[in-house]
């Protein structure tokens, strides 16, 4: 098994540490999720509506890394994170494929929370500040649910995966324009909702 050599100051690229991962570096694995899990999860998460859902997810996502390791070619037009993105949209996909969740802001979490009030500010504002939080958060989440599926994807992709439009293109197999457009139309709703008075 190959271990990566690694400067104490210089981050390997992502790239660089699922190539050695898939020559056996584990560490190197442990590196790329610490670096990429909680996005993906946030991306899932908002995507597929509950906490229980975003975890399987995004295990089946890790998993299907871990599977392609000895497939991956790092390529000079795709960064790691364009590809890992790429087999979890593939992965929503299917997951709304065999079902259509629903969500409301005051469906219950998994930690038996509303959705409403994990959005809101913490407890360490007074209450005016609080019910403003609250207000936002939920005309956020409206907004955000009132997109077309397409146009939200396109959103979550830029907005938890800080995708390029080229990456968001790639990773949902539409034409650069299309992905363009639906980050347009996206931003451009959102900003109605959260301007109305």
């Amino acid at each position: 098994m190959r271990r990566m050599s690694r400067p104490a100051d210089a981050a390997p690229a992502d790239e660089a540490l699922m190539l050695a991962y898939a020559s056996g570096d584990a560490l190197a694995f442990e590196m790329l999720f610490d670096r990429h899990n909680l996005r993906l999860w946030r991306y899932l998460r908002r995507s597929a509506g509950t906490d229980a859902c975003a975890d399987d997810l995004a295990q089946d996502v890790w998993l299907n890394v871990a599977r392609a390791a000895t497939s991956y070619r790092a390529q000079s037009n795709a960064r790691f994170s364009t590809w890992l993105f790429t087999l979890a949209h593939n992965r929503l996909v299917d997951h709304w494929r065999a079902s259509r969740p629903v969500d409301s802001l005051d469906q219950e979490t998994d930690s038996g929370e509303r959705l409403l009030d994990q959005l809101a500010a913490d407890s360490g504002f007074g209450p005016l500040r609080q019910l403003e939080s609250r207000q936002q958060a939920m005309q956020l989440l409206a907004a955000l649910d009132a997109l077309p599926p397409e146009q939200r994807e396109a959103f979550l992709l830029q907005a938890e995966a800080g995708m390029r439009v080229a990456e968001i293109a790639t990773a949902t197999a539409v034409p650069l324009e299309t992905a363009k457009s639906r980050l347009r139309y996206a931003r451009k709703a959102m900003r109605q909702v959260l301007e109305a008075p």
